[in-house]
């Protein structure tokens, strides 16, 4: 089976129970979840952001997702209102919840929130330079005046962590789209969107 790396940034209260309730049925069908997260929006929500290992999802593999764990939460019931099911990929300016997303990344920017307080901050911007160990190493986008540009964050300490859309992102995850058409016409297996 392809990397199940655990994930770093998780869920908490019920989101946290939705996640511990769906992911055996997702990881089965060779996906990980990147996020579950209830909102308010049209109603209540349930959206569950998932991917291949490889970073993409298509529609096809949306539709897959939700077939597997509708049955699931219908039997479970977690949720005591009526929500709207919503099965996404992750987008260009993804949310980073695993040590190797970092890696996958590396060099373009990202928006981070830590847990706890690095120095009396918590929210931190710049370039991902290394993930080294259980690090982050990031070069801030406001440098500082003193000292090294670079910081060494814990990545265990990662509360949420987002790539920032600039034209390089956008441009990467473009070339990472194609690059896995490619590797889908040429293992028989159909189209792919997303990256």
């Amino acid at each position: 089976m392809q990397d199940q790396e655990t994930r770093i940034v998780r869920e908490n209260g019920l989101e946290a129970r939705i996640a511990a309730m769906i992911e055996p049925a997702i990881v089965d069908l060779g996906f990980r979840i990147v996020r579950v997260k209830l909102s308010g929006v049209d109603g209540m929500t349930l959206q569950i952001m998932a991917e291949r290992p490889d970073g993409t999802m298509s529609v096809d593999d949306c539709e897959t997702v939700s077939r597997a764990i509708t049955p699931i939460l219908d039997v479970e019931d977690p949720i005591s209102q009526e929500y709207n099911l919503e099965i996404s990929s992750p987008g260009v300016d993804r949310p980073l919840v695993r040590a190797v997303d970092f890696i996958r990344w590396k060099g373009h920017l990202v928006k981070l929130e830590l847990a706890v307080p690095r120095d009396g901050r918590k929210r931190f911007r710049g370039e991902i330079r290394d993930v080294d160990g259980g690090d982050l190493v990031l070069r801030l986008e406001d440098l500082p005046d003193d000292g090294d540009p670079d910081i060494r964050l814990s990545l265990a300490d990662m509360a949420e962590a987002r790539l920032m859309m600039t034209d390089a992102l956008v441009e990467a995850s473009l070339k990472a789209e194609k690059a896995a058409r490619r590797r889908a016409a040429a293992n028989g297996s159909g189209d792919v969107e997303g990256a």
